[in-house]
């Protein structure tokens, strides 16, 4: 089952998407987040929406504004397949190959839940960048609350699945991450979600032997393919990345958990890597980048100008007086 949050004459709802693309508002419900909040998990959404279908219909797809399927409660960003951590090594860093501990666990960052759009939605350059990036990923919503869970048990925990596109600032990235941390401000300005949450049990025939989820992934720019790839081809399932993201903490209804970008083209930057030059070229305002998941379906963002950085000063070099 797939659900959209939209706008349409000046209303927020949140709709069933049939298989012809009419939507089935859900009565009495302004945004997905509140009903996934209630924590009741796949089967409630499930038998929410399986009553959803029984009232009259409402709006096509294609004559609302599509939202952001959901508001996180918070964006977790996973780095899980090999090739597209060798190729931004070498783009970003200036390094070659993959580091042995990032075989030891599915490594992630926690990125802004606050700078959410849509499909649709225009992107604004970061203030201070001249070299953004998009990244093809898939990300996991969470449904119920989960703490030091195994594999098999996060497997229950997970409601659905949407597209995810973390638009990346690679000259900041850069520059930040040479202190050791971050990215910060190199990933703070724009996630794209959508363009609807697919519910778990939709994905399930796509499940390989393995446990990996087998989609293809396809991300174009400006309607030229620039890279394809398979979800399988990550090193962790969905499921291990949400057990490893519990340990010691909590998961919560609302979580969002990004699969990392894919390999063969998932960013710009893995491309840059490999080929040694920056081709294609960063991303400028008038670009369109649209990114296809299989089984879940396609978001497209036109880049445009964005504002120019707030100055703020250099550190200070301090004496390192004691009182």
């Amino acid at each position: 089952m797939r659900f959209a949050a939209y706008e349409h004459r000046r209303q927020t709802r949140v709709a069933v998407v049939a298989d012809d693309g009419v939507l089935y508002p859900v009565p009495g419900v302004r945004s997905l987040t509140e009903i996934i909040d209630a924590g009741g998990g796949l089967s409630a959404l499930l038998e929410l929406g399986a009553a959803t279908l029984d009232v009259p219909p409402g709006p096509h797809v294609s004559q609302v504004r599509l939202l952001p399927p959901l508001r996180p409660a918070s964006v977790r960003d996973f780095v899980t397949f090999e090739e597209h951590v060798e190729g931004v090594r070498r783009a970003v860093e200036g390094a070659a190959g993959v580091p042995e501990q990032w075989y030891a666990a599915p490594t992630f960052y926690f990125t802004n839940p606050h700078a959410i759009y849509a499909t649709g939605d225009d992107i604004p350059m970061p203030p201070g960048s001249a070299v953004l990036d998009f990244e093809l990923e898939v990300a996991a919503v969470i449904g119920r609350e989960g703490r030091d869970l195994t594999p098999d048990q996060a497997r229950d925990h997970i409601i659905g699945y949407t597209v995810f596109n973390d638009w990346s600032a690679r000259d900041l990235q850069s520059a930040e991450m040479k202190v050791g941390l971050g990215p910060c401000k190199g990933k703070d300005t724009a996630t794209t979600l959508g363009p609807c949450l697919v519910t778990a049990d939709e994905l399930e025939p796509y499940r390989d032997e393995d446990g990996f989820l087998r989609l293809a992934l396809t991300a174009e720019v400006n309607g030229e393919v620039v890279g394809r790839d398979l979800l399988s081809n990550m090193s962790w399932t969905f499921e291990e990345m949400v057990a490893y993201a519990s340990r010691g903490t909590r998961v919560v209804p609302g979580d969002v958990l990004g699969s990392g970008t894919c390999g063969n083209g998932g960013c710009l930057a893995e491309l840059w890597g490999v080929r040694g030059e920056r081709t294609p070229p960063p991303l400028k305002p008038g670009d369109t980048v649209t990114l296809t998941v299989e089984g879940i379906g396609t978001v497209s963002n036109t880049v445009v100008p964005g504002t120019a950085p707030v100055a703020i000063p250099a550190g200070r070099r301090r004496t390192r007086e004691r009182p």
